[in-house]
């Protein structure tokens, strides 16, 4: 179920610092308490192959984030003490040593589930009279991108191979905000500095004519 347009749901969840502190992370008071924008990234497992990758990828992109008002949050189902473990795990071991943005811990699934990108499905097992989950019980590759009053602009799932563009996170925020500031709506490949577009049929024509 599409969620592009609705509040992020209201659930907070276990979270580890990059300094090791344990916390209590509502990723909706997280938005509207500091009035900004937030990339939530979920990654299937911590210590894994395509993960790393991304997480620093994120890292290496922070501050070009941050000057756009927007946090960054990564997450998995994985413990908090296994996030640390992983945290203090060095770049060329595979490790993600040097990410100081935050890390959900949702080990109770309550916040993947609510967002429906957990990889499992419960199916009736004859032989036991019940049924059983199937599939690894891991998120896929999620991102959601949460405005300022707390609603879904933008999310995204990929399969567990495929690893994300940070960029285009990027490039989203930006035509985001210029939707809010300017009121012209962006069309496809539209980057800052770019022209926009206002919402009508005479500004359309005019745009594909001189494109």
């Amino acid at each position: 179920m599409a969620l592009v347009g609705k509040k992020f749901p209201n659930i907070t969840v276990d979270a580890i610092s990059f300094m090791g502190d344990n916390l209590r992370i509502n990723v909706l008071e997280e938005a509207t308490k500091n009035n900004k924008k937030v990339l939530l990234f979920w990654y299937p497992k911590d210590f894994t192959f395509v993960c790393p990758t991304e997480l620093h990828a994120f890292q290496a992109a922070l501050q070009e984030f941050e000057s756009r008002n927007t946090m960054v949050i990564g997450a998995s189902c994985d413990t908090n003490e296994v996030h640390f473990a992983w945290l203090n795990t060095p770049k060329n071991a595979g490790g993600i040593e040097g990410v100081t943005y935050p890390i959900l811990a949702d080990t109770t699934r309550n916040l993947s589930a609510a967002l429906d990108i957990l990889d499992s499905e419960w199916v009736y097992d004859e032989a036991m009279n019940d049924e059983i989950l199937e599939g690894s019980n891991v998120t896929f590759r999620a991102t959601y991108l949460i405005d300022e009053t707390g609603k879904i602009f933008h999310e995204s799932v990929n399969d567990m191979p495929l690893g994300r563009n940070v960029q285009e996170y990027l490039r989203l925020i930006d035509a985001y905000t210029h939707v809010q500031t300017n009121g012209e709506v962006c069309p496809a490949n539209w980057e800052k500095g770019k022209d926009a577009m206002n919402a009508d049929r005479n500004s359309t024509a005019s745009y594909l004519a001189s494109h």
